[in-house]
């Protein structure tokens, strides 16, 4: 090349190598994971984020922090996807999973600063984690996944969430009345569960609703507010006066003419009123337009009818009541009807709601929401989600382990007596990987106002003494005990998920030695 250096990069172009492409990935993983550390627990604290245009987001839900925080970093967007994982795959355990990435990033930090090789610290951490895996199956209960311990499951879920007034054993049993609502021969239909929240009261107002929940208004006021043991129709017609395809203009000579041809509008709505009295229909869903003159034939006679709905509330009827959508008026018979229970019509506050409860194809649920304010709803919104993610989870698996640190000090123990077996430096990886696992317990007693020190000694004495110990936090004491006979118990599901996206994370920024970044 005659002495002339090769430039293969653009002059713009960044690159990292080595210890210092590792260092930098493995630090900002870690800042990730110590946003969201003191979230986790009962005492756990809130964030709050506000974003470029004012809005203000207050949560101590891990997955919704770091989507809130719009991190560009690559690595620690890999620690974002592991909540972003975790919390499609089973609704909760985000803090947890991106606080073990975080501390499984820490330890490998260290092992690397002892020149063990990163593919070493990889193959270890792989080899843990299949040896955790092991120890979380003999954490299992012995117990029926009855409706107590799911209860249990769903208090645990929510509790230091942003709940309000309302106590998570209230809101439990709510949980739970919910999942058994849609809980089949094939399964628990979770898409068959929506949450609708509304402002303007206690929260202690959240209830149940065997249906749907529609942000509608009925086409006129004088339509009943409350029809029971209704036929429901659903028409993707619009009741009003025709009007052509082009612009075209009539010529009218005089006013017998103008009379004629508000006479023949008038006859037209009049049929489109007639034929929907005629067909027998209770409650009629129109995806269209309803004219005013219809709307108010309509409610003379006591038809209770919503206009200009969207589709994906057309299909939501129509899966609640059993209707069938139609396109045409004559088709409007009995054949096509649906059935509810009742569709009644609330007012709060400026916003009108349209209940339809136990319909006849009624396989849908809905958990009507309230609190105060957008903050407290919106944040409760998301404990209740993530309560019927993990009753959903423990009923399907039927699988449910001890909570409060217990199952982790357990695990960390069970790696810990592994590695012993292991030869070479995996040893050291797979050692690392126990440590790491203590940052589950250290960290609840930190944020319950603990020393983390002394209470994972006293943890790890209290497990090798009684085979089950966890940090209890009831109101203001804390205290070492068992977890379940305080009812404080996780999925099973929620442990391996947490473990396993956590070690592939940290394990793929581990490898890395190159970045090279363009402008």
């Amino acid at each position: 090349m005659g002495g002339q250096p090769l430039f293969i990069l653009s002059e713009d172009s960044k690159r990292t190598q080595g210890r210092d492409a590792q260092s930098s990935n493995i630090m900002a993983g870690k800042a990730v994971a110590e946003a969201v550390r003191t979230t986790l627990g009962p005492r756990g604290m809130d964030k709050m984020l506000v974003d470029g245009s004012g809005n203000v987001v207050i949560t101590n839900d891990g997955a919704t922090i770091l989507n809130e925080m719009d991190i560009e970093h690559p690595a620690a967007q890999m620690i974002v996807e592991v909540a972003e994982t975790q919390e499609d795959e089973i609704g909760d355990g985000t803090t947890t999973a991106a606080v073990l990435a975080g501390n499984l990033l820490a330890e490998a930090e260290d092992l690397i600063e002892q020149d063990v090789h990163a593919t070493t610290i990889v193959e270890g951490y792989h080899e843990a984690a299949r040896i955790a895996l092991e120890a979380i199956e003999n954490q299992v209960l012995d117990a029926d996944v009855d409706d107590d311990l799911l209860r249990q499951v769903a208090e645990s879920s929510m509790t230091g969430k942003g709940t309000g007034g309302l106590t998570t054993e209230a809101l439990s049993e709510t949980v739970v009345e919910t999942v058994r609502h849609v809980d089949t021969d094939d399964g628990v239909q979770r898409d068959n569960i929506d949450i609708h929240t509304q402002v303007g009261a206690s929260s202690s107002a959240t209830e149940l609703i065997p249906g749907i929940v529609l942000d509608e208004e009925p086409a006129h006021d004088d339509m009943p507010s409350t029809v029971e043991d209704a036929s429901v129709a659903i028409l993707d017609v619009e009741l009003g006066v025709r009007t052509g395809e082009i612009d075209a203009e009539y010529s009218i000579d005089s006013i017998d003419q103008l009379s004629a041809a508000i006479d023949a509008e008038e006859a037209e709505l009049r049929q489109y009123a007639q034929d929907v009295i005629d067909s027998g229909v209770d409650v009629l869903f129109t995806t269209d337009d309803v004219d005013d003159r219809v709307a108010s034939l309509l409610a003379t006679e006591g038809i209770l009818t919503f206009d200009d709905i969207s589709n994906k509330k057309a299909r939501k009827v129509a899966n609640a009541t059993g209707a069938r959508r139609i396109g045409a008026l004559e088709d409007l018979t009995e054949d096509a009807f649906g059935q509810a229970d009742r569709i009644r019509t609330e007012t709060y506050g400026d916003d009108d709601l349209a209940f339809v409860e136990g319909g006849a194809a009624a396989e849908a649920v809905t958990v009507f929401v309230r609190g105060g304010t957008d903050h407290v709803v919106d944040e409760l919104e998301r404990a209740i989600k993530d309560a019927l993610d993990v009753v959903t989870a423990a009923l399907d698996s039927g699988e449910v382990v001890p909570g409060a640190g217990a199952t982790e000090i357990a695990i960390a123990d069970h790696v810990r007596s592994a590695a012993a077996g292991i030869e070479g430096r995996k040893q050291l990886a797979v050692t690392a990987f126990a440590d790491a696992l203590d940052i589950v317990p250290r960290t609840l007693a930190g944020n319950s106002g603990q020393d983390p020190i002394d209470s994972l000694v006293d943890l790890r004495a209290a497990h090798e003494a009684e085979g089950r110990a966890g940090l209890i936090t009831n109101g203001e004491t804390v205290t070492i005990d068992d977890p379940v006979e305080y009812g404080v118990v996780d999925p099973a599901d929620v442990k391996r998920e947490a473990v396993e996206s956590a070690t592939e994370a940290a394990t793929m920024i581990v490898r890395i030695d190159d970045v090279i970044a363009a402008e």
